[in-house]
């Protein structure tokens, strides 16, 4: 468990595939009843539960983001986490890419 402030981060994954949600989510309802906007810091994860703030860090480049987790997906094998296109952007290393390896971190 590491710590930052008063925010503690535990280990969640390590080096798992991450992508971002394409325009057309945006202004629809998510699982958790928010509406997507692709200009916030939000997330989709298969099981961590509504409301969970996570630290996504690129593993190239070590740039993180907080993201808090408001639907479920991807449901693409090998992917782990979806990130809002504004979160993907602010630590991707290649813009042009369409995903990233991250380690992911739930802050306590």
């Amino acid at each position: 468990i590491e710590t930052l402030g008063n925010l503690k981060f535990k280990i969640f994954k390590k080096s798992v595939h991450a992508s971002y949600y394409a325009d057309r989510f945006t202004g629809k309802r998510t699982a958790s009843g928010k509406k997507f906007d692709n200009k916030k810091y939000t997330a989709a994860h298969r099981k961590l539960p509504f409301g969970t703030k996570v630290r996504v860090t690129n593993t190239k480049n070590g740039e993180c983001v907080i993201v808090e987790i408001t639907d479920r997906g991807p449901f693409v094998k090998g992917r782990e986490i979806d990130l809002s296109k504004k979160a993907f952007m602010d630590i991707a290393h290649n813009k042009g890419s369409g995903g990233m390896d991250v380690t992911i971190e739930i802050i306590q």
